[in-house]
């Protein structure tokens, strides 16, 4: 029983946020660096000269150089077991990462030296704030042209509302990025470059009171850390781990990824003071991680990782107790007992078959069709549902029809799958069956993957027509015949896959005259996906 309690201790699940090009990506390769998961920064398997980062593998994700879906990446770092969830960082895919902070215990908002808080990194912070979840800053991109520190940490604060603790501060930024100064033990680490950020970063480190850092960091940056480690003291928030655990408090790091200078320190401190695996929120109350009864919950659903194969894998948050190879569990939603005969844990599209896994860590399961977003799983004597997630209402709306009219069968198997995944939303119009298809997205780049996924996985070539629609709102009472309604004309009345009702709107004036012309007609921005 302690072998299984110390197993879900050592267990830190955190997720990474941040607007594009920020250096996410780069960030969670090199943490994979410092645990030894990779040896070189920046490789995966293929030509050499066509690098990509470890955790983007979709094709469209290499082309445009950007991350379009959540990975799931495990490794070893100082007897912790850490589980990094990287998401999107494209505003056009928020809902992706939204799902994703739902299997997260914590966030890592990394965050452009030079340039601040950006739009997307406003909405995923708010998204953090609903979960409640600690939150860390990492500055990254120091070794480039940046904003004062003092002005970045202030910025912090008032674009997000959180308060901020520098936990390092740095020495010097651009070519003259030269360390970072520690404050909680008052350490100087001094970085030599090398390698080009393809291994880990050489360092020295000593006191501020070591003179002899005045010859490797020079007069002026010497002098400027002395003044700027007063200051800090003198005017800067409090540290009060309590407030970090609430979502109150931000710890904030410099460093660059790209570098690796101030990676390690970050994520050493990081370990120490993140949280083992929460308590999750279920119709039961919230389920303890460490209770014996096996839980878990769905909460991406990924199709063709493997080409070759053509499978599904549904991808899942275990909540408490311990997961074994062949255990036996019910699938709440569809009040059966199912057999989970082959999960497996991933490095990015890499993946390998577990024998066992705990409370904090995700593991993927081969789905033949039958997990939606959202499908809690558990110990056959328990009986609970795990929180709703609810989907988010598109903003973009477009007709899809099939270029060659004999792949039929391949289309709508494409579409129903890139659906259920939660890439994009997919209505008809009602009594026209499949005949009408209309998808739906929180992003236009949405509709760019959904193209190039059904030509790549699908052997299917598809024609978007863009329609004028702005908002999607779906029936509360579903008993309502939405025919005897009274609309506008230019409103479409269509289904989910799911059968559902919904009505789509040219704008939000359609949507008043909907509800002043129609008096019990109740309409709702959000659907929950395991209804």
């Amino acid at each position: 029983m302690a072998d299984y309690i110390n197993e879900i201790k050592r267990r830190r699940t955190f997720a990474i946020i941040s607007h594009p090009d920020a250096g996410k990506t780069t960030l969670t390769e090199k943490l994979l660096l410092y645990g030894g998961a990779i040896l070189q920064a920046g490789s995966v398997k293929g030509k050499k000269a066509n690098k990509h980062a470890v955790s983007d593998w979709m094709e469209i994700e290499k082309q445009r150089g950007i991350s379009v879906t959540s990975s799931v990446l495990q490794f070893e770092y100082n007897d912790f077991c850490i589980n990094i969830l990287d998401t999107p960082g494209h505003q056009d895919f928020s809902e992706d990462t939204y799902r994703t902070l739902m299997a997260a215990d914590s966030a890592v908002m990394v965050i452009d030296a030079s340039k601040g808080v950006e739009a997307q990194t406003k909405k995923l912070f708010k998204v953090c704030l609903l979960r409640k979840i600690p939150i860390f800053t990492f500055i990254n991109k120091m070794d480039r042209a940046a904003m004062d520190p003092f002005k970045l940490m202030e910025h912090i604060e008032s674009e997000l509302g959180i308060s901020t603790y520098a936990m390092n501060w740095p020495i010097g930024s651009g070519k003259e990025f030269k360390g970072v100064y520690e404050r909680d033990n008052k350490r100087i680490i001094a970085f030599h470059g090398g390698d080009h950020g393809m291994k880990a970063a050489e360092v020295t480190e000593g006191s501020l009171q070591d003179d002899t850092f005045r010859s490797i960091l020079g007069d002026h940056f010497f002098e400027q850390l002395k003044e700027d480690s007063e200051l800090l003291d003198i005017a800067s928030t409090e540290f009060d781990q309590e407030l970090i655990s609430k979502g109150e408090l931000t710890p904030v790091f410099f460093g660059s990824a790209l570098t690796n200078f101030g990676v390690e320190p970050f994520l050493s401190h990081f370990l120490d003071m993140t949280t083992s695996p929460l308590p999750r929120e279920s119709s039961n109350g919230f389920i303890d991680p460490l209770d014996e009864h096996f839980s878990a919950f769905v909460f991406k659903i990924q199709a063709n990782m493997n080409k070759a194969h053509r499978d599904r894998i549904a991808f899942m948050r275990i909540c408490s107790g311990k997961f074994e190879k062949g255990m036996e569990v019910t699938h709440i939603q569809e009040n059966k007992k199912i057999r989970l005969s082959q999960p497996q844990q991933f490095m990015a599209q890499d993946r390998e078959i577990v024998e066992e896994a705990y409370a904090g860590d995700v593991i993927g399961v081969f789905d033949p069709g039958i997990f939606s977003i959202g499908d809690t799983l558990c110990d056959p004597s328990m009986k609970f549902t795990f929180k709703k997630i609810p989907t988010f209402a598109p903003e973009h709306f477009a007709r899809v029809t099939q270029k060659d009219t004999m792949k039929r069968k391949q289309f709508t198997k494409g579409i129903n799958q890139i659906a259920q995944e939660g890439a994009i939303q997919v209505f008809q119009q009602i009594d026209a069956g499949m005949e009408e298809i209309i998808v739906g997205g929180v992003g236009v780049l949405q509709f760019d993957v959904l193209e190039q996924r059904l030509k790549s996985e699908y052997n299917v070539e598809i024609k978007l027509e863009i329609l004028p629609y702005q908002c999607v709102r779906w029936i509360d009472d579903q008993t309502i015949d939405p025919h005897t309604l009274n609309l506008t004309s230019d409103s479409k009345r269509v289904k989910d896959l799911k059968g559902r009702n919904l009505i789509i709107f040219m704008n939000n004036w359609g949507i008043k005259w909907a509800l002043d012309q129609n008096k019990n007609l109740s309409l709702s921005e959000f659907g929950n996906m395991d209804e």
